[in-house]
């Protein structure tokens, strides 16, 4: 995730930059720099974990347990295999 597409992202949502950061348990001067690509002349990465929570919070997970994904296969997947 490039910084223009973590900026698109946070708008997409209607987040402000400390909404963001709150949601994915961040600092929001972190926000800013990931969407400024850089911090004090070095570039800053976003993590591939946070990536991961961008797309939960875009399908709609505020948490999550462990267990199966809602409207996934994984149910089926973990269902006994009858013979």
């Amino acid at each position: 995730m490039d910084p223009e597409a973590f900026r698109t992202w946070r708008k997409s949502l209607g987040l402000k930059q400390k909404d963001a950061a709150e949601r994915l348990g961040l600092k929001k001067r972190v926000i800013q720099y990931y969407e400024k690509g850089h911090r004090d002349g070095k570039a800053v990465e976003i993590p591939k974990t946070v990536e991961l929570a961008c797309l939960a919070l875009s399908l709609g997970y505020d948490s999550y347990d462990g267990g199966p994904l809602r409207g996934t296969a994984a149910k089926e997947k973990s269902a006994p295999v009858e013979a």
